[in-house]
């Protein structure tokens, strides 16, 4: 890694613990504002976010600094980690063991090798082909059919959203900067950036003074804290435009894409743990959830942000 990238990076990482510290103090200011005794849903949610985000960008950015490698590596963790929590609450027999040992120490790791060695024509692929055609032949020959288009469609999209649509996040160091230079793990950084702030504005803003709701007796986002979030997430993609190949407006504009469609994203989860009569997909991070409750917007937004970086800017 060049030695001003990583002075970027750690830049950035300052940038962000400043902000955090900020968020910080704003929330203990929130609170300090109550008669004593009293406590603000939303102040208090808001704050248990907060921390939990303290130890994502000290993960995050250790793996950045770490290079490539690290970047892989951590992704790849955290999609076994999101397989493991969305396969706990899917229906599976006996039948379907052989096709998750596959999917977990096959398809995973394959997967992060392509990327690894930007093998783009498999990485792109072997998910939403190969293992959507492998795995229900494996299921079948076992000969159970109870439930089978329901076991075999729960493991495909749980292959789908936490192995094919995360690993579009590493994905990012493959794009040829215009330039020359590795600054492409600077993507990553962005992308994390304006994804999690916007969702902190939208939070925010929805709880605070949005009134309608997007998806009623679903969600709680509201069309309110939905544009706060964009246009957030906008602003903050312009501030960073300095790291992108996108220039301002480029960059606010793709800020603003990723962050409209993790927000949706989240939407689509929340419909998926509904269906299931859970509040969080496990208990990991406390008050927060698992990953995939901290990665729903993420998932959604990644693989968009990385075709059109590709295919506008490549």
């Amino acid at each position: 890694m060049a030695s001003q990238t990583t002075l970027d990076i750690l830049l950035l990482s300052f940038g962000v613990f400043g902000l955090l510290i900020a968020l910080t103090l704003l929330g203990e200011f929130l609170r300090a504002r109550l008669p004593v005794g009293q406590t603000n849903p939303v102040v208090e949610a808001f704050m248990v976010r907060v921390h939990s985000w303290w130890g994502l960008t000290i993960v995050l950015s250790l793996a950045v600094l770490s290079g490539k490698a690290g970047v892989i590596l951590l992704f790849g963790f955290v999609s076994f980690a999101a397989l493991r929590e969305f396969l706990t609450f899917t229906s599976k027999r006996q039948a379907d063991h052989l096709s998750l040992v596959l999917a977990f120490f096959v398809i995973l790791p394959l997967q992060y090798v392509f990327v690894a060695f930007d093998w783009i024509g498999l990485f792109t692929v072997l998910v939403p082909v190969y293992a959507f055609l492998l795995l229900p032949i494996i299921s079948a020959l076992r000969g159970d059919t109870n439930r089978f288009l329901i076991r075999v469609a729960e493991t495909q999209w749980a292959l789908m959203i936490c192995v094919y649509c995360i690993s579009h996040v590493p994905a990012l160091l493959t794009y040829d900067m215009p330039d020359g230079s590795d600054r492409s793990i600077l993507l990553i950084v962005f992308f994390a950036m304006v994804v999690q702030l916007g969702d902190l504005f939208e939070y925010y803003a929805g709880r605070t003074f949005g009134r309608r709701k997007i998806a009623p007796g679903l969600s709680p986002k509201t069309l309110t804290g939905l544009l706060a979030g964009v246009l957030g997430a906008a602003v903050v993609g312009a501030v960073l435009s300095w790291i992108t190949p996108f220039g301002v407006a480029g960059a606010a504009a793709m800020a603003a894409l990723a962050s409209i469609t993790g927000m949706f994203g989240s939407i689509v989860f929340a419909a998926i743990k509904s269906d299931k009569s859970v509040k969080d997909w496990s208990h990991l991070i406390p008050g927060q959830g698992g990953f995939l409750d901290q990665l729903d917007s993420v998932i959604f937004a990644a693989p968009v942000f990385y075709h059109v970086t590709h295919l506008v800017w490549g």
